[in-house]
Formats: structure tokens, sequence, C-alpha cells
């Protein structure tokens, strides 16, 4: 089951990925009669790569499991990190204001739903989470650290893989 679970993940709901990857287990099934869990990560592909969003939401989230695994699925470039820094501070920015408007009203299903723009609908249980994780003194601080993250990127851009993976990690681990 625990294999099963694994290609069905690797291959994010797409069938025809689904079934290529099925035809190299078959394939290697035929040449071995056991397969272990390991050789079926090696051997399978990831349908795509997470999205910058998913990253950012789960590093909101102090995903740390989720996190990981992310990070050693993909392989970013340069851009990628400003990218995902760019994404990163969009979701910063709405947390900030929703926890702002959270003061005035303390259910957090009103004040995402009033939020302007709307927050897609499968988006509000993780902005949800977010604004539990976080309280506003902190998520203003994890803002500035991020504009100070984006200038070390964009100084040492040899090294910007290394520089956002320690931070995210290391935000990861963090409690408020």
């Amino acid at each position: 089951q625990e294999n099963i679970n694994i290609i069905v993940e690797r291959c994010r709901g797409d069938r025809q990925n689904l079934n290529k990857e099925i035809s190299k287990i078959e394939i290697l099934v035929k040449k071995k009669k056991k397969v272990t869990t390991e050789e079926i990560i090696k051997i399978t592909n990831l349908a795509e790569n997470y999205s910058y969003s998913e990253l950012s939401d789960h590093c909101l989230n102090k995903n740390f499991k989720k996190i990981s695994k992310i990070i050693n699925e993909n392989n970013y470039t340069y851009e990628d990190c400003i990218s995902i820094i760019r994404t990163m501070l969009f979701k910063v920015k709405r947390l900030i204001v929703l926890k702002e408007n959270q003061k005035t009203n303390m259910n957090i299903d009103n004040v995402i739903f009033n939020y302007k723009p709307p927050i897609f609908w499968k988006d509000k249980e993780i902005v949800k989470s977010q604004m539990k994780v976080w309280d506003l003194e902190n998520i203003q601080k994890f803002m500035y650290k991020l504009g100070e993250i984006e200038l070390l990127i964009k100084k040492y851009n040899s090294k910007s893989v290394i520089i956002l993976y320690d931070f995210i990690i290391s935000q990861a681990k963090t409690n408020n």
C-alpha cells in the first residue's frame, strides 16, 4: 500500500503519467521479483514540480515534513528563488492584512470571507491554518526577513538556492 501511495502521489493525479510509471515498475518486476520502496522512488518521476505557492503555503504553515519533501523533489534555479520569495511576500502581506482585520472581527472565517480580493475556495483552509500559526508581530518580522533574504539572493545569486533553503528550513523549525 505504501508503494502504491508513493506512485500515485508522484504522478499528482495525471493518469497518463501514472500508466507510464506503472509500466516502468512492471519492467523492473519482470527482471527482479521483489522491488523496494527506494527503487520505486528512484525510477519514478514527479509529474511536475511543486508550485511556488505550495512551498510558500507549507513554509507559512511551518510544515517541516512537507517542506523537506518539496525541497528534495525539486531543482530550483536563481529565478525560481526570486519567484518563491515574491510569492511568499504576497502571501505574507495578505496574512498581515487578515491579522489586522482579525483585531476587529475575532471570527477567522468572517475575516477570510470579507477579504478583498476574495481568497480562492481551495486556499481558505490553508489561510485559516496560517492565521492560527502566526501572530501579527511575528508575521511582520517574517516579512522583513523575507526582504533581507531577497537582497542576499540577489547579491549572491550563485548561492541563491542554499540561502533560500536555509531560510525556509530555519523558519519551519521555529515556533512563534
